[in-house]
């Protein structure tokens, strides 16, 4: 171990983990540790035994629940947008070959205490029951516009430009009620509060086309993938990966303490005694506490369930989002439910998570609206954890700390920090331009 190495990553999260694959594709000398025995830190899955082991404290669930090893319940359960910046970062590094995907069934919203199918085109537009005879023409010519405008071309900007305009304002030129920017805003843009209504318009475009762009790529009824057998395939095919190109992985490494040099940057890592060299160090937050503070907390449930969610067609695998306005939040909660179809859990059972930036100590009694819709549960388990943001100055000490992972049932914001992270480390951006049709052969 004593020798002297780029980059050290501590912890195998997946955004470490797609960190140091990236860094060693890019020919960085990269060491690999975990404290823990397993991959995945904060973002790992675990079988039914693990699962009540860390919520019961217990290692006997019940008989009635099926076999341990058929779960693999994600500690951060997150679908993966299609033709999204994570699948362009898989085929970037080519770690979709270690990765079997399948569609996600279906997208929904929850709207005046109903739940949706979120309409995402402008046919769909006009057959959605959130919205009257004359919103839909309304949002069909909104959906229409978002559909035709191209960035590089000012023919179909009509006249406005969308760096500057907000969205608020391109909402108001079409006249859409407040009813249907929730959902445009909170379900298909997949903002998280209210805010992006007063930043430039551009943004909230982008994402729109994004998800119509992914839903069109499977003719599913959802714009999201996700891998068999869950997320934590995630964090080892990118583990492979680095393992490909020279890093090295150590697993079960005791301490992992951060050692600087006079100045205070970092000059290596300590573990049993042992110290490896290195020029930067990349970790989650729990590796350096004294350099992140809190900046919230997630609340969120964990269900074992016999059927699928109730009102969303029977999907096997959905995502439904309860804007915040609908519910008088601060903040939206997110539904994400999949099943033995992705083989997570035994045949004929769902997993079911309800989360939300929480708002109060009590998260059984905030997650009330979510929990409610899944219908009769076998099991549900409640937890609330903190979640961390770096506030160290990375130029100064070298330390490029992840941000803990947030309430939302989708990637975007995960890929978001992992690709701000590549281009501290390394002073160029990441170029994503990738032939998505890659990625489809394993998809199917």
């Amino acid at each position: 171990m004593d020798e002297e190495y780029d980059v050290i990553v501590l912890g195998t999260g997946l955004k470490e983990c797609i960190l140091s694959g990236l860094l060693s594709v890019d020919g960085l000398k990269v060491l690999h540790m975990d404290r823990n025995d397993y991959y995945g830190g904060e973002s790992t899955s675990l079988n039914l035994v693990q699962l009540w082991k860390r919520f019961k404290g217990s290692d006997k669930p019940p008989a009635e629940l099926g076999s341990s090893r058929d779960y693999n319940v994600d500690m951060i359960p997150k679908f993966i947008m299609a033709n999204g910046a994570l699948v362009r970062v898989l085929i970037h590094t080519d770690v979709t070959k270690y990765l079997y995907f399948k569609a996600v069934d279906g997208s929904f919203v929850y709207n005046k205490g109903k739940v949706h199918k979120v309409p995402a085109t402008d046919m769909e537009a006009l057959k959605s029951p959130l919205m009257g005879i004359f919103e839909k023409r309304r949002a069909r010519k909104f959906f229409i516009y978002v559909q035709d405008y191209k960035e590089s071309d000012p023919k179909t900007h009509e006249g406005m430009d969308l760096t500057k305009v907000t969205t608020r304002e391109l909402i108001a030129k079409y006249g859409l009620d407040d009813n249907t920017v929730d959902f445009i805003g909170h379900a298909l843009a997949l903002h998280r509060d209210d805010r992006y209504l007063d930043e430039p318009a551009l943004d909230t475009v982008k994402r729109m086309k994004l998800y119509a762009e992914s839903l069109a790529r499977f003719q599913g009824g959802s714009p999201y993938i996700y891998p068999l057998y869950g997320l934590g395939e995630l964090p080892q095919a990118f583990a492979r990966l680095s393992a490909v190109y020279g890093g090295t992985y150590m697993l079960n490494k005791p301490e992992c303490k951060v050692e600087f040099d006079a100045e205070g940057k970092v000059c290596g890592v300590t573990s049993e005694g042992e110290t490896a060299k290195c020029k930067k160090v990349v970790c989650d937050p729990s590796y350096l506490p004294s350099k992140v503070r809190k900046v919230s907390k997630v609340a969120r449930a964990i269900a074992i369930m016999s059927h699928p969610i109730p009102n969303t067609s029977e999907s096997h695998s959905v995502q439904i989002i309860l804007p915040q306005k609908q519910l008088g939040r601060k903040s939206d909660m997110y539904l994400f439910c999949c099943s033995y179809t992705h083989n997570v859990a035994p045949k004929g059972k769902f997993i079911a998570f309800v989360s939300t930036e929480a708002e109060t100590d009590n998260p059984e009694n905030e997650l009330k609206p979510g929990v409610s819709l899944l219908g009769p549960v076998d099991e549900i388990v409640y937890e609330t954890y903190d979640r961390s943001e770096p506030v160290n100055e990375c130029t100064l000490d070298n330390c490029f700390v992840s941000t803990s992972y947030d309430a939302t049932t989708h990637f975007e914001s995960t890929v978001d920090d992992v690709l701000n992270l590549y281009t501290k480390i390394t002073g160029k951006v990441l170029d994503l331009n990738v032939d998505l049709s890659a990625a489809s052969a394993a998809e199917e």
